[in-house]
């Protein structure tokens, strides 16, 4: 039976025609002619386009703490504490980082999750993963938090081959799971777990019908995490399902019911699509991205939380009272104080981000930094743009290197007469007299500097 119903969204009467049921399939739909897995996945369409939906609001949420943590040391509760107060100096006074979630299976996470709580900010809330057993339930409630996620696989890879459950069986297990969440009073975040290979209108779908109807009865709202697992989730318009970005995140607002405060994309970044994929979530309908610091987590990564602070001032005109310059904070201490190595080229956080080696690159950076840096890298990162020395830098140039790299303040700026680039010249200029070709690198500036100074002090 057809349905109209006035979108407040569009704006438009809406007829759906469409209401979907669980199939409850003897075999799993492993959707082997677009998962051969003997070949590369393949990258399919049905060009079947659904309308971009953005949310009036978006929000970012973090998971440095849990699926940041499965790919790395473990931070130690006092570097827990300290991220996340970054995280909260980052996300501004408006909460756009509005969660942190936290692994409470050890004494030290739980010290951490209670040092965290204990300083009082609103942003970002902090809340947990657990699986799914009372256990975990009671566990939660005797630490306070309101929401925690759990696990809800969603594929017929989990349902069948690993739990060894029909689907039917399935959607039991998971709305009992979901209805003792609500009856000690914490709100459930439902992981769906591998959604880029799940039959959407077979199984996630109806699923999803049901949540929506628990939430409605008990008047608990019921967050769906959207679970690109193995990174597989398509951005392109017209890919079909189970791939498709836009048709995943539609079937769950249009046929569902699943309003976008609701909706949370988590992706990872196994074929290099997790930034795009969680761009193109928020562009379809879902309000949450979640996101790892520095795009640490599991096999290659999640999405970086940096990456999405710069798509959501993209998006927005605005970063809406976040303050990015903490983001070179937060990679600086992440560095040093765990040791972790961030790759030179890594956007907005990696040594070489917006440091310009090609010669004639250099030369017109110098003469004006906007005409080879992305944008004013000194006011919103903190990172000054920098020149890789090389047989053309010239005193000029080298004193562009130091004052850049060492952040000196104008009125302690190096000329290119001072006595210190003068002595690096000097060097510079007999390596390539004696046949060098290549660029000379940060770690041999240093040197030099720690050289002259040596020499000065003697």
């Amino acid at each position: 039976m057809k349905e109209i119903k006035y979108n407040n969204h569009t704006n438009l009467l809406e007829e759906d025609r469409y209401s979907y049921n669980l199939q409850d399939v003897e075999k799993p739909e492993l959707f082997r002619d677009i998962y051969p897995y003997t070949e590369i996945p393949r990258i399919t369409f049905n060009n079947r386009h659904v309308p971009v939906n953005m949310p009036e609001k978006l929000f970012i949420t973090d998971t440095t703490f849990r699926d940041g943590q499965q790919s790395r040391t473990p931070y130690t509760a006092d570097q827990i504490v300290q991220i996340y107060k970054l995280l909260h100096k980052l996300g501004g006074k408006k909460g756009i980082i509005r969660q942190s979630e936290f692994f409470v299976y050890s004494e030290k996470d739980r010290e951490a999750l209670r040092r965290c709580m204990d300083l009082g900010y609103d942003f970002p809330e902090c809340t947990t993963w657990i699986r799914a057993s009372k256990k975990d339930f009671e566990l939660v409630k005797e630490l306070g938090v309101k929401e925690t996620g759990v696990l809800m696989s969603c594929s017929d890879y989990h349902i069948f081959n690993k739990m060894n459950l029909t689907r039917k069986q399935a959607v039991e297990k998971y709305l009992e799971i979901v209805k003792e969440c609500i009856s000690i009073g914490i709100r459930p975040r439902c992981h769906f777990e591998d959604i880029t290979r799940a039959d959407i209108y077979g199984f996630v779908v109806p699923f999803a019908m049901e949540l929506n109807k628990l939430s409605e009865e008990s008047g608990i709202p019921i967050k769906i995490r959207v679970c690109d697992t193995l990174g597989l989730g398509l951005s392109f318009p017209g890919a079909s399902l189970p791939r498709s970005i836009p048709g995943i995140i539609y079937s769950l607002n249009h046929y569902s019911g699943i309003p976008s405060e609701l909706i949370e994309w988590h992706g990872h970044n196994d074929f290099y699509k997790s930034v795009i994929n969680a761009s193109t979530a928020w562009l379809y309908g879902a309000s949450a991205v979640n996101c790892s610091l520095l795009g640490i987590g599991e096999r290659t990564g999640n999405v970086p939380l940096e990456a999405m602070v710069f798509e959501y001032a993209g998006f927005k005109g605005s970063f809406d009272g976040m303050d990015p310059t903490v983001i070179t904070e937060i990679a600086e201490y992440i560095s040093k104080e765990t040791n972790y190595i961030i790759p030179p080229m890594t956007p907005f956080i990696g040594k070489n981000f917006n440091t310009t080696k090609a010669g004639i690159h250099a030369d017109g950076l110098m003469k004006d930094e906007e005409i080879y840096n992305i944008f004013d890298t000194s006011a919103l990162l903190n990172r000054p743009p920098l020149v890789t020395i090389s047989s053309t830098s010239g005193a000029a140039g080298i004193a562009y290197w130091l004052n850049n790299y060492y952040k000196f303040p104008k009125n302690k700026e190096l000329s290119k007469t001072d006595p210190l680039v003068e002595f690096i010249k000097n060097w510079v200029d007999n390596e390539y007299a004696n046949g060098r070709v290549t660029f000379i690198s940060d770690d041999e500036v240093e040197k030099l500097v720690k050289q002259f100074n040596e020499n000065n002090q003697n």
